[in-house]
């Protein structure tokens, strides 16, 4: 088959990509290169610079393209909330221009990589997806929204449409900018270097960390998968962790000794947030096989970011 990844620079575009190509697909790959490298690319994949609401750029990629995994966006819930413009130009806008270049094309199926953030408070956990949705930053809302616009224009057009809903995934190449960088690489970074881990909120709210490859895994699925039309699903691990215990563990792997600091000031998030994965079970025959501490330790082993840092700190304990 052949394949267009949309963000496929980015963390899991890249992952996603690389798989693809090896698996002996022909891939395109599309990025603006905000926030991804397109040296992380297998050379067998043929990347484009440019913009997902390019839509003569997206024509001239589509023609032969079987199935589009749109992976796009923008993913910080703090800069979401200062720059709500953009995520809605690039999240949404970038849904819509790319539904209209899969109509004009004739693409057969779209994979939408959304976002368990969609869910926010949730009473009952783990979350279902027929609960009801509500989201608590604009990058939630983003993504629900695109949601919407996809599987309202496939319905109109055709066009098979699954949306899943990845819920904390981490794994080797994950950004780690500067501010708002995402938790397991944040406390990775914090306790290799010998500094001490900011935990936001009072560190008991959990989330559902699953690692890249079973990510991917589901993705790939998902691209021929039957009966999965129009359907919304979970990937997550369905394992709830907290913050203090992921702290626990990733001194385990690293065995190293954590100073950690509470900042009650700044919101922790939804106190829990787990994925049900019964539906991806049913529809993907979806089976999660890395525990977190194996994640852990592969992230360790993989990403030379981490490598480099724990040879410069031997000795800290």
């Amino acid at each position: 088959m052949r394949y267009l990844v949309t963000g496929g620079a980015g963390f899991l575009g890249a992952a996603l990509a690389n798989q693809l190509a090896a698996d002996g697909h022909g891939v395109y790959a599309l990025d603006d290169l905000s926030n991804g490298s397109a040296a992380r690319l297998s050379p067998q994949i043929q990347f484009t610079q440019g913009d997902v609401n390019d839509i003569p750029l997206l024509w001239s990629l589509l023609p032969d393209v079987d199935c589009v995994y749109h992976l796009a966006a923008r993913v910080s819930v703090a800069q979401s909330i200062l720059y709500p413009s953009d995520y809605n130009r690039v999240n949404v806008g970038g849904a819509v221009s790319l539904m209209e270049a899969v109509r004009d094309t004739g693409v057969r199926r779209v994979v939408f990589a959304s976002s368990g953030a969609i869910y926010g408070f949730q009473a009952e956990q783990p979350v279902h997806e027929n609960d009801k949705p509500n989201p608590d930053s604009p990058y939630a809302v983003s993504k629900w929204a695109a949601e919407q616009y996809i599987h309202t224009i496939g319905e109109l057009w055709g066009i098979e449409t699954v949306a899943l809903r990845i819920f904390n995934a981490y794994g080797p190449h994950q950004s780690l900018p500067a501010s708002h960088a995402p938790v397991i690489p944040r406390f990775l970074q914090q306790t290799l270097t010998g500094g001490s881990v900011v935990m936001f909120g009072n560190g008991r709210q959990t989330r559902d960390y699953v690692y890249v490859s079973d990510v991917i895994a589901a993705l790939i699925v998902a691209a021929t998968a039957k009966e999965v039309n129009r359907k919304i699903i979970n990937i997550g691990s369905g394992s709830e962790t907290s913050l203090k215990e992921l702290v626990t563990i990733i001194q385990r792997v690293t065995n190293r000794s954590v100073n950690m600091i509470h900042n009650q000031q700044k919101s922790g998030g939804v106190p829990r947030l787990v994925a049900d994965i019964s539906r991806a079970r049913m529809l993907l025959g979806y089976q999660p096989l890395v525990t977190l501490d194996d994640g852990l330790r592969r992230l360790l082993a993989e990403d030379a970011r981490f490598g480099r840092e724990a040879a410069g700190n031997k000795g800290v304990q």
